[in-house]
């Protein structure tokens, strides 16, 4: 982007402020991402779902992003229409999944209520409870994924040039603090006296106030393409071509740094969604302790990203962080599914790991690709992403099944049988292995290619 003079991100209150209402979209969407993962046995005892329905109704977050190609979609959608329309869109299918999902997972849906018959009558080996959950969480990725893409096009809007790492680290430091605020509040509103559902709701008004929010971003983004004159004819140049996505997936870090940012993710995100019930199961915590020693990882990443964003900023050594990062990882749920060493400190390492990597990851991708094409090449990379984030959690849900017959949910809730999670936590290691690998060739490739992943990102 080319900038006349002085213009708005040249304000530290207004790109600061900008980055602070969008990352309100981000805490309220992964606080309801997790808002289950702390009160999992609960959640399966009052719904009657297997752990491979659970992982299940984690992955269906992920199904239109991975098979309907929403995630590209979006990226592409966003290059056209622009931040502020495909922000508002895809916000609101966010909105009205987290809606749909706290619902479905209610009491309030019961027989007669709205939309169970229909339910009951479809697919028949599937609760009308977990269908209508399913619905939800769909809805809820397939807006959440391109609201991501949008966030970050915002990042580099407002501070390549500038802070961009630690921008990039500040606004995810928001998001883990969200997740971490799901671990805790969520056991301690299923115990009020308004009932275990409250929990959902709770998590679906933070997600509706986030759209308010954005809304008030906007307002700061129409000033700011005023002040950079962008509303000028568009060049030919300009206009999105097939090719251009072609082009992406014929560069060879850009493809190192999406397989890395897939493995890496998928060996984080649906261990989360299951570490409080494992804690619960194979060290004995109780649920409510269970999501507190959770919130260790997310506390870290609140600490951790923001610093190594700065680091990337001033003396860079980005391929290098993401190296170590996945290092960590492996480390981490080795330890975790071989030993009994208490997991304080594995959780807290895991958090380092997933504060190091995407701090180093997200403002290198600004690097590899052309600025006016980030919509599509962030949207590509959470296509990919999601594919992992379907998946993976379905898988662990089925693995824990059968490598621990004859327990149930019921026997867990109840105290009298815990679950073996060995297999599920090796399961990550492997995926660990193959995003070092990933990291490694995305190195070696940058000493040929000249992008810099290396040197500081501040101008």
């Amino acid at each position: 982007m080319e900038e006349i003079k002085k213009t708005l991100k040249d304000s530290a209150l207004m790109r600061w402020g900008a980055l602070l209402l969008v990352s309100l979209v981000m805490f309220a969407t992964y606080y309801f991402y997790d808002v289950f993962s702390a009160i999992k046995s609960t959640l399966q005892s009052e719904t009657g779902l297997s752990n491979a329905e659970y992982g299940l109704m984690v992955g269906a977050y992920s199904f239109a992003n991975s098979f309907l190609l929403m995630a590209i979609l979006g990226g592409i959608i966003l290059d056209k229409w622009g931040i502020r329309k495909t922000g508002f869109i895809f916000l609101s299918f966010v909105v009205l999944g987290a809606m749909t999902t706290a619902y479905g997972a209610s009491d309030l849906f019961k027989p007669g209520a709205f939309g169970y018959s229909f339910m009951s009558s479809i697919f028949s080996r599937y609760s009308p409870e977990l269908k209508m959950m399913l619905l939800g969480r769909f809805l809820f990725g397939l807006g959440c994924e391109t609201c991501y893409v949008t966030i970050n096009k915002i990042m580099v809007k407002w501070f390549k040039g500038k802070e961009l790492a630690f921008a990039f680290g500040i606004n995810l430091a928001i998001a883990r603090f969200g997740t971490a605020t799901a671990f805790i509040f969520s056991p301690v509103l299923i115990n009020a006296q308004t009932g275990w559902a409250t929990a959902g709701w709770f998590g679906a008004v933070l997600v509706l106030v986030s759209l308010l929010g954005f809304i008030t971003y906007a307002m700061f983004d129409v000033k700011f393409d005023r002040h950079v004159k962008e509303k000028l004819p568009k060049d030919k140049s300009d206009e999105f071509k097939f090719s251009d996505v072609i082009a992406l997936f014929k560069n060879p870090s850009f493809i190192f740094v999406t397989l890395l940012c897939v493995t890496f993710y998928s060996a984080v995100f649906p261990f989360l969604a299951f570490a409080p019930d494992f804690l619960h199961n194979k060290f004995g915590f109780s649920l409510k302790q269970s999501g507190w020693i959770t919130t260790i990882l997310p506390y870290g990443t609140i600490v951790f990203t923001p610093i190594f964003g700065w680091f990337c900023d001033r003396k860079g050594k980005s391929a290098s962080l993401m190296i170590f990062g996945s290092l960590l990882l492996i480390f981490v749920h080795l330890t975790l599914s071989l030993t009994s060493l208490t997991p304080y400190i594995p959780m807290f390492v895991l958090g380092v790991a997933f504060s190091l990597v995407p701090a180093a990851m997200w403002p290198s991708v600004a690097k590899i690709v052309e600025e006016k094409r980030l919509g599509t090449a962030y949207g590509a990379m959470f296509f990919i992403q999601n594919f992992g984030l379907f998946g993976i959690p379905f898988l662990m849900g089925f693995v824990l099944d059968i490598t621990n017959p004859g327990v149930t949910a019921e026997m867990a809730s109840a105290g009298t049988a815990t679950y073996n999670y060995t297999m599920p936590i090796l399961m990550l290691v492997g995926l660990g292995i193959l995003g070092i690998i990933f990291a490694f060739l995305l190195k070696a490739f940058d000493k040929k290619s000249g992008y810099g992943l290396e040197l500081p990102n501040k101008e």
